[in-house]
């Protein structure tokens, strides 16, 4: 099902721009997939998000640091704009190795961002070999049964197979700082209902999570008392820790991110309707900024 999509054509500027990211790394890129909502909605208007997987942090170029930091705490973000087929197109980019990219993928893992953004639609636009498209295409796959595995233990006992997708993404929207509204899982499921109906059957055989189907086309997972109490505690301890590793992450990104507080701007401003003009300050010293940027984001009710 996932090389299904991955069989869909990109835009050739999305293609233009992935492949100028891919010779940063040179011969040591092993793919790129391109992700979000400029890939759900077909524009190119606003930012285009990008994931770049390596062989080694190192090989990302940029100082020794930067290369350690991504290493410990990955992935290294960054923001682009090219001219590319007389437009400007804006992306931000992500990069990671692909065995670090392949880990974050398991049920074990805390936290929870990088399966819960795989499991959404995504697209492989650049892979060095067939090797390196099918490693990339179980990591993904492997989101998806991640996926299906949460939603089964934290989602209703009985629904239809969209229920469980919106209760999965209400939970993990909760881990993160997020700008975007509360509804915003319920929009990603409904943007391709009949992707996620599908899907949801099919991850849960291949997590090994029996089911029953209703004559209405409701499921039920067999699952007991004891074991969604158990995954609830589990997921309590992804909640608690989630926010304050995502935070970790914003401010690891200030010191590495170029135009950092421009791209957070457009972010929020996008997401929230709140406009923030970034001051001087700011632009030079985005780290020390972003504590009482934070405190004011809160204050407002832009992050929740």
């Amino acid at each position: 099902m996932i090389e299904r999509e991955w069989q869909r054509p990109v835009a050739a500027p999305v293609a233009a721009l992935a492949a100028g990211l891919a010779a940063r790394a040179g011969s040591a890129t092993a793919g790129v997939l391109f992700y979000g909502s400029a890939l759900r909605d077909a524009e190119l208007d606003g930012v285009l998000d990008f994931y770049v997987l390596v062989d080694r942090a190192a090989d990302w170029p940029g100082s020794r640091a930067a290369a350690l930091a991504n290493r410990v705490l990955p992935p290294r973000v960054g923001y682009v704009e090219h001219a590319i087929g007389g437009r400007t197109l804006r992306a931000k980019y992500a990069v990671m190795t692909l065995d670090q990219f392949a880990h974050a993928m398991s049920p074990a893992r805390i936290d929870t961002t990088l399966w819960a953004r795989f499991s959404q639609p995504c697209a492989c636009v650049l892979a060095r070999s067939p090797v390196e498209r099918e490693q990339m295409r179980h990591a993904v796959a492997g989101a998806v049964v991640t996926a299906a595995h949460w939603a089964a233990v934290l989602g209703p006992r009985e629904g239809e197979p969209l229920a469980y997708w919106r209760a999965l993404f209400a939970r993990t929207y909760a881990t993160e700082l997020r700008v975007e509204r509360t509804s915003r899982g319920v929009d990603l499921v409904a943007s391709d209902a009949a992707r996620y109906a599908e899907l949801l059957p099919a991850a849960w055989q291949a997590a090994g999570i029996a089911f029953d189907v209703a004559a209405a086309g409701a499921l039920a997972p067999r699952l007991g008392d004891a074991e969604r109490r158990a995954a609830e505690r589990r997921w309590q301890r992804r909640q608690r820790l989630g926010r304050p590793l995502n935070l970790l992450r914003l401010l690891k990104a200030a010191t590495t991110f170029d135009n950092a507080i421009d791209y957070v701007a457009w972010k929020v401003e996008r997401h929230s309707g709140y406009r923030i003009e970034p001051s001087a300050f700011q632009r030079r010293h985005p780290l020390l900024a972003a504590p009482l940027l934070y405190a004011r984001l809160r204050r407002r009710g832009v992050l929740r």
